[in-house]
């Protein structure tokens, strides 16, 4: 059972075009289309308040999500959002229909645990995190919200590649399908700061010199 529901009414002709959307819009509804598992797509129009309401949650970008459309469900997942420039509200949506056993592509953040905890920082090392998200191929039903990827071992040098990170059941990881992409995705390394506590005795050498 999807966690967000979302209500839509379809489009007709006359509220497809750029004006109409508009028109839309200062209505506080937004344009959006669903598509894919063989169907034609469909316009439909969501109530603002409703989508401002899921677009706060991270989850709701890698979660299935159910929309009520006319009295028929649909289940989709987003695949793309228009926002505007400086307002931030949500202009478009674009929604790809999913079928219960057919793998899907989905972008799932990732969460890392125990940065303050980990050796490497206790030794005085900073974490760099270096992706945000994973692009996975998963089944519907076994798609998760979020992945965790535990630091709590992880020493000054030490990095974790994407094949390091323990996946859920079903998940795999696109970039590993091919060679030479197993990309960093965190790492510890010296503080900065010990590099200049370093370098500040030769500079006091250099200015005793210059007196």
């Amino acid at each position: 059972m999807s966690n967000f529901v979302l209500n839509a009414s379809v489009r007709d002709a006359a509220q497809e075009g750029k004006g109409a959307s508009r028109r839309l819009r200062r209505e506080a509804k937004v344009p959006a289309i669903i598509y894919g598992a063989d169907q034609e797509p469909a316009s439909i129009t969501l109530e603002l308040r409703e989508v401002v309401k899921v677009l706060e949650s991270e989850a709701f970008f890698s979660s299935i999500v159910e929309i009520n459309l006319n009295g028929k469900k649909e289940s989709v997942i987003i695949k793309a959002l228009q926002r505007h420039p400086s307002k931030n509200t949500p202009l478009h949506a674009d929604f790809l229909r999913v079928k219960a056993g057919e793998a899907i592509t989905v972008n799932v953040p990732l969460h890392f645990a125990n940065q303050e905890e980990a050796k490497g920082v206790k030794a005085g090392g900073v974490v760099s995190i270096n992706a945000a998200e994973v692009e996975v191929s998963v089944l519907p039903a076994d798609l998760p919200e979020s992945i965790t990827v535990d630091l709590a071992d992880l020493d000054v040098g030490d990095v974790i590649h994407l094949s390091d990170i323990k996946l859920p059941k079903g998940v795999t990881l696109t970039a590993l399908q091919g060679e030479g992409h197993d990309l960093t995705v965190a790492s510890i390394t010296v503080v900065k700061a010990e590099a200049a506590e370093e370098a500040a005795p030769e500079a006091a050498e250099e200015e005793d010199k210059g007196e």
